[in-house]
């Protein structure tokens, strides 16, 4: 259902503003308006123009709170403002030193890292480096070398010149090495190593004794600085944990006052005449009971006035839709959301989806063993994880199990329950005209259409709720398409009962009329509605020759819509196919030893593949067929600006 709503208008001086929401409106829920939108005729009025004092502060607590091991979030310490602000501020200093710590330490081992990887290759040189840099008359060169390069050095070059090279390390592509050279045949060695495409690597004169031994400090260098950055890291969770309850503390308290000071952008402010007081206005939809409440709660409060109007008044106003169902249909509103939300003076169908939709899933989806899984794990998820699509799934599963005795089925097997109705494979009935028919069909169809009588009953409502008379009269979905429709149905119902003459009599009277309604449906309305030219400006030519198609149209319609419930039936029919051919595959239809293994496999199979395309199959009927015939979703929702105080 959807909840009353009224309009109304707070105004008091501009300085009290603060108190007003502290004090009054944070223990309610109010869908605020914009006070300079809705107040737009009203001259000399001023947006309320100031910076949120609490804006960044906020923003730090939120982000030390996104920090918190998600179970520690939950529990919080009351907190004054100067208490919020005071934690706050003390962990943000801890965090940022501890932060810069840490990343100095970050920058450190990304030095050290380099350093290690560049010396890594040439650890085997056995000899110290400070020794080899100080020879007088010979010069070194640290690098690298190609493979393929290499090898056409070593057999081709390498002993016409003057060099050794020592090789170090090498892989797949690379060798690693230092060459020696004389001095002053350096350069030309140098030359003919480039021409080698020998990379040259600048080894720092740094290190004392072998590269391995620097190579070894630089490494236990390395695993200091993770632990100090491993350090830093846990100060830091420390610092948070420490104060955890605090922080949410401040979060909750910063979020109020933050939301509370913000409503400042939706009010307006009196022009600031010289030795005038000024004021502010605020404009918003409370709920009945809560304005009820509210007015009672501010009769003794001398600096805050409020008007109360009802939305009837100004029926240009759209109030927000909040939706207030029984805890059992809560889980539908989902579907109802998905599709739209319904305008305020329209039907909430909720409960009638709720309804629907568990009953048409039970009977297309039968089964006592299945819809009690259905049942226990919907329930299970819905407990502990707040799924809500898992609420829906066990509220359907209680109608699966009950369809599940009617047709005598439990977990596929036929024979160890007594069908309290019918068996959906072997039921059949005779009809007239018609023959040999499956009884699920028939009543699947006749169920069809009586859905779709209802759902015209709901849009001749929502029609009368919005004023709109002519719709009311003479929509496909309304009164003259309930006439007609109901007609069709009188008379199949007479035919196949064998009363040939009346349904023949209803068909010549009941037909034609409503047709007629529908197909001047535009100029009716207008007549209805007192407007003038009645028929459009394209001509009456023109609009007999469109009303003609789109009555034809109309009439597919009704066929299509009324043979689209045929579903349910193919599909309870099919489910015990289904499981049929699982207990043949577990050699259960025989007599012989049952594998229950395949049987098991087989249950969960079908149980998970039909129940998702009966899931899916069922929605496309709510929507398709039933909500199209009365229901608009083109509502806006209740957002309460402020979150309502639990104290």
């Amino acid at each position: 259902m959807i909840v009353k709503m009224k309009f109304i208008s707070i105004t008091g001086p501009k300085s009290d503003i603060d108190r007003v929401v502290n004090t009054y409106l944070s223990k309610y829920e109010i869908h605020l308006e914009n006070a300079l939108t809705e107040l737009k005729t009203i001259q000399s009025l001023t947006p309320y123009l100031q910076i949120n004092p609490y804006k960044d502060t906020l923003k730090l607590a939120n982000d030390y709170a996104a920090m918190l091991p998600v179970n520690m979030r939950e529990k919080a310490k009351k907190l004054s403002l100067e208490e919020a602000i005071a934690c706050v501020e003390n962990i943000d200093q801890t965090l940022t030193r501890l932060n810069q710590e840490h990343n100095r330490l970050q920058e450190q081992m990304k030095i050290y890292k380099e350093k290690a990887d560049k010396i890594a290759p040439f650890q085997n040189l056995p000899c110290s480096l400070s020794s080899i840099l100080d020879f007088k008359f010979i010069r070194l060169r640290f690098g690298r070398i190609p493979k393929e390069y290499f090898e056409k050095f070593n057999n081709y070059v390498y002993e016409s010149c003057d060099t050794v090279f020592y090789r170090c390390n090498s892989d797949d592509r690379y060798v690693w090495g230092v060459y020696f050279a004389p001095r002053e045949e350096i350069n030309k060695i140098d030359a003919v190593y480039a021409s080698m495409h020998f990379e040259r690597v600048y080894v720092p004169d740094e290190y004392e004794g072998t590269l391995e031994d620097a190579h070894r400090m630089l490494h236990q260098q390395i695993l200091d600085t993770y632990r100090a950055m491993s350090d830093c890291k846990a100060q830091m969770q420390d610092c948070l944990r420490k104060h955890a309850e605090e922080l949410v503390g401040a979060v909750n308290e910063l979020s109020t006052l933050s939301g509370n000071f913000d409503v400042r952008r939706l009010a307006a402010c009196t022009s600031n005449r010289k030795g005038s007081e000024t004021f502010y206005i605020l404009c918003g939809w409370m709920s009945e009971a809560d304005t009820e409440a509210f007015q009672h709660d501010i009769e003794n409060d001398e600096n805050l006035y409020c008007f109360i109007e009802d939305e009837d008044h100004n029926p240009l106003r759209e109030p927000p839709t909040k939706l207030k169902n029984p805890k059992l249909f809560r889980p539908f509103e989902m579907y109802v959301q998905m599709y739209g939300l319904p305008s305020y003076h329209e039907m909430d169908p909720t409960i009638f989806v709720g309804l629907t939709y568990a009953f048409i899933f039970g009977a297309m989806f039968g089964d006592v063993g299945q819809g009690l899984c259905l049942v226990i794990g919907g329930a299970l998820l819905y407990k502990f994880r707040k799924i809500t699509l898992a609420a829906i799934i066990s509220l359907a599963g209680i109608f699966s199990t009950l369809f599940g005795f009617l047709y005598g089925s439990f977990f596929g097997f036929e024979e160890l329950l007594p069908a309290l109705w019918l068996k959906p494979k072997e039921a059949m009935i005779s009809l007239p005209l018609i023959g040999q028919m499956n009884t699920v069909f028939v009543v699947a169809i006749a169920f069809g259409m009586f859905l779709i009588l209802v759902t015209m009953i709901f849009h001749i409502i929502n029609a009368l709720r919005a004023h709109r008379k002519g719709e009311a009269l003479f929509d496909q979905n309304t009164i003259a398409g309930l006439i007609f429709y109901g007609a069709v149905v009188a008379t199949i119902v007479l035919y196949l009962s064998g009363h040939a003459l009346p349904a023949t009599g209803v068909l010549m009277v009941m037909f034609v009329i409503p047709l007629i309604a529908i197909f001047l449906k535009e100029p009716l309305e207008k007549l209805v509605e007192k407007k003038k030219n009645a028929f459009p400006k394209t001509g009456k030519v023109m609009f007999f020759v469109q009303s003609f198609f789109e009555l034809f149209e109309i009439l597919l319609s009704y066929f299509s819509n009324t043979l689209s419930f045929v579903r349910i039936g193919a599909f309870a029919v099919s489910h015990a196919a289904m499981m049929e051919v699982v207990l043949m595959l577990a050699v259960a239809t025989d007599g012989g030893s049952i594998n229950w293994l395949v049987v098991v496999l087989g249950n969960i199979f079908v149980c998970a593949m039909e129940g998702l395309i009966v899931g899916i199959q069922v929605l496309r009927l709510e929507y398709y067929e039933l909500f199209s015939r009365f229901y608009k979703g083109d509502g806006r929702p209740f957002q309460p600006f402020l979150k309502k105080n639990q104290e």
